[in-house]
């Protein structure tokens, strides 16, 4: 049975692709088409708060993408070594705030100490910090996308805790997007369920998937990968058949499983 990942290929570069690799367990077919393009930005903007973690409580990352920033911020060698040598050290006796696994992972190989991985989504790991941070001290730094939704600046404003944001990277269209459906939906026909990864993806690829799959659209079975993705989903109209509890291959296996009425083996 074939399903269709509108994301990036792996976001580590350790073994195959986690959704991949769990889907074709359960005997799922899967296939990855990358829907976003980044550009980053302000990289010595942010190396240059990256060096003063002393005016800081602690850092936010809620996309790997923002990981990958900091990453490229420290190609440098010099940059690199002074990360290596104090930066690093410094900021793992602060709070380093990740919303879900695969953040969770990249920020691990920058030799930094995650924390609320498990919250899932934005509004979770709001509440986790609110949990943790006492109001009117230093700033969590945030490094983020041009894209990202108000939610935990809106929530950790309303309790008082300071956020300095910076925007790191723009996301738009990946210029091979339209022929890559395009290809799919020729050679591989209309997959038995869709997921989507993020309301940009939903921006970008619903129309043209509900015109490649014609009537027979009523057969998807779509998913999200969280709650943000179902909502931007629902909004155009579409029925989420399932929402990945968090943002894992596991959980969304599960789900998908459950939504195409497949039993365990």
């Amino acid at each position: 049975m074939k399903v269709l990942l509108l994301k990036d290929p792996k976001e580590s570069e350790n073994g195959p692709d986690p959704y991949i690799e769990e889907l074709g367990s359960h005997g799922l077919e899967a296939t990855l088409i990358p829907v976003l393009a980044f550009e980053f930005i302000s990289l010595q903007s942010l190396f240059e708060k990256l060096s003063c973690p002393e005016q800081y409580l602690g850092l936010i990352f809620t996309s790997p993408r923002a990981v990958e920033a900091i990453k490229l911020c420290l190609a440098d060698k010099s940059k690199k070594e002074d990360w290596k040598n104090y930066l690093r050290e410094k900021w793992n006796t602060k709070s380093i705030y990740v919303v879900g696994k695969a953040t969770a992972v990249l920020v691990a190989e920058l030799g930094l100490i995650p924390q609320g991985e498990n919250s899932g989504n934005a509004e979770k790991l709001s509440g986790y910090i609110c949990s943790r941070e006492s109001p009117n001290s230093l700033p969590l730094l945030f490094p983020c996308g041009s894209l990202k939704r108000e939610t935990l600046p809106t929530i950790l404003r309303e309790k008082g805790i300071a956020l300095e944001i910076l925007t790191v990277y723009q996301t738009t269209q990946h210029p091979d997007l339209q022929e890559s459906l395009r290809n799919y939906f020729s050679q591989q026909g209309v997959p038995a369920s869709i997921t989507f990864f993020s309301p940009s993806g939903v921006k970008y690829c619903l129309k043209q998937i509900m015109k490649l799959s014609g009537d027979l659209i009523t057969q998807i079975k779509f998913a999200a990968i969280g709650p943000t993705t179902a909502e931007a989903l629902e909004t155009e109209g579409i029925s989420v058949s399932c929402t990945a509890t968090s943002p894992t291959p596991q959980d969304l296996t599960t789900g998908i499983r459950r939504s195409l009425q497949l039993k365990d083996c």
